[in-house]
């Protein structure tokens, strides 16, 4: 299933701004433009990328 950037930006819980930047910037989940404007997401690499932030505790934030 493809999601938008509005639809994917809810799946995750984020603002759609937040998922726009991440595409900018290159760090965001993996996406596709379909007929070079459309921007869309698959389900499956929006939870793939969820899955890198998986983090045990806030002391594992301050040493990245």
């Amino acid at each position: 299933m493809y999601l938008r950037t509005p639809e994917a930006a809810k799946y995750l819980g984020i603002a759609p701004g937040t998922l726009e930047n991440k595409r900018y910037s290159g760090d965001g989940p993996t996406f596709r433009k379909l007929g070079g404007r459309a921007v869309v997401y698959a389900t499956a690499d929006l939870d793939a990328w969820a899955s890198k932030a998986v983090h045990a505790s806030t002391s594992e934030l301050a040493a990245a």
